[in-house]
């Protein structure tokens, strides 16, 4: 396998292989870019087919934060870990632990979190080797599960992206299309629901499709069908690369919007949606919840601060939409564009570290 030579490969500072036989850990750990502050992302213990798998996904992830922490104008640069397991059969404990001694060498250049795969939880596991990790439950000083923050991010960028189709916020009567209910998606759903969205819904998980269809009255589609409901807006929430050669011509939606991380196949995929006229929220733009929520678990920022900063993916994804049209690109391109000028200057101003964290043995600092 040739990493500089890989197409994910996007001058990536360093990447990492881990493993420890004993405890089942093969993974990687890719730190795109450390100019605006240590590299944050989260652990995904995912069973991918093979090393190459986990390769690209992991090149791409870690890039994809560097620009979410750049549009979201947090002072982290882009990581991410990735795990070759099956989290339902394979996580222990000994797996945890020896993930985070893999991160505490990394000497505080990779700070990780929750990610697919791993909880809360796990956290506080990987924490008793390592005080580089975010997203500890409550009882520890952390944040808890930073889901719900991505969702309401994801929602506010909706309602922005539906405002700049039409000139109003209003999802009353819009039918969405959500791919995959997961922690993300399934919150996403309330919200929408509470709005007055029609859903249609879909998943890997035939019990998890029923109780959503029963929760909120949605209709359900098999998971391969769902690139073929007719609707207002889709909005991936599962895996990536979703918006490929064989998906996107078959679309029926005015917008995609979604909190899937990578969800375009390649950067062309992009300029086919707005070919077809169909606006795109850029992913790592609209999914930044989680990662403003772990932010104010590291800097201490309030519920005030971090509703701000939740409402405010929206406004940047309307500069995104504005300067995509204004210079004829895809809204994709325009991402990339205003997150390269961001990283080359400072990030704005916050505060200092927390020091109210509890250490995974109970005690203070």
């Amino acid at each position: 396998m040739r990493i500089f030579d890989h197409p994910s490969f996007s001058d990536h500072e360093q990447v990492v292989f881990v493993a420890d036989r004993e405890a089942g850990l093969r993974g990687i750990i890719a730190v795109h870019n450390t100019v605006r502050g240590p590299a944050l992302g989260g652990c995904r213990i995912w069973p991918y087919r093979d090393e190459s798998e986990a390769v690209a996904d992991v090149l791409r992830l870690s890039l994809g934060m560097t620009y979410k922490g750049a549009m979201a104008d947090l002072p982290f640069g882009g990581g991410k870990m990735v795990v070759i397991a099956d989290s339902a059969t394979e996580k222990t404990p000994a797996l945890l632990h020896a993930i985070g001694t893999a991160v505490d060498r990394m000497q505080g250049r990779y700070i990780t979190g929750e990610d697919v795969g791993t909880t809360s939880d796990d956290m506080a596991e990987i924490a008793k080797k390592t005080d580089k990790v975010l997203g500890l439950p409550p009882s520890l000083g952390g944040s808890g599960d930073p889901s719900p923050s991505t969702a309401r991010g994801c929602f506010a960028g909706i309602k922005a992206s539906i405002q700049h189709l039409t000139g109003a916020d209003d999802l009353s009567g819009a039918t969405v299309a959500v791919q995959g209910l997961g922690h993300v998606g399934w919150r996403l759903c309330e919200l929408l629901a509470g709005a007055g969205a029609v859903l249609v819904v879909t998943d890997i998980r035939p019990e998890t499709v029923a109780k959503a269809a029963a929760r909120f009255g949605a209709r359900t589609v098999a998971p391969e069908e769902i690139y073929d409901v007719p609707a207002d807006i889709f909005a991936p929430c599962a895996l990536g690369a979703v918006l490929n050669d064989d998906t996107v011509p078959r679309l029926k939606m005015r917008m995609v919007a979604g909190s899937a991380n990578n969800q375009l196949a390649a950067p062309t995929h992009a300029e086919m949606l707005r070919d077809r006229g169909i606006l795109y929220a850029p992913d790592y733009v609209i999914n930044a919840g989680g990662l403003i929520q772990l932010a104010g678990e590291y800097f201490g920022f309030g519920r005030e601060e971090l509703d701000r900063r939740l409402a405010g993916i929206g406004n940047t994804l309307l500069q995104v939409f504005e300067t995509a049209q204004a210079r004829g690109l895809s809204t994709h391109e325009a991402a990339d564009r205003l997150a390269e000028q961001r990283l080359k200057r400072e990030p704005a101003p916050t505060a200092q570290p927390s020091p109210e964290r509890v250490d995974a043995d109970g005690s203070r600092g």
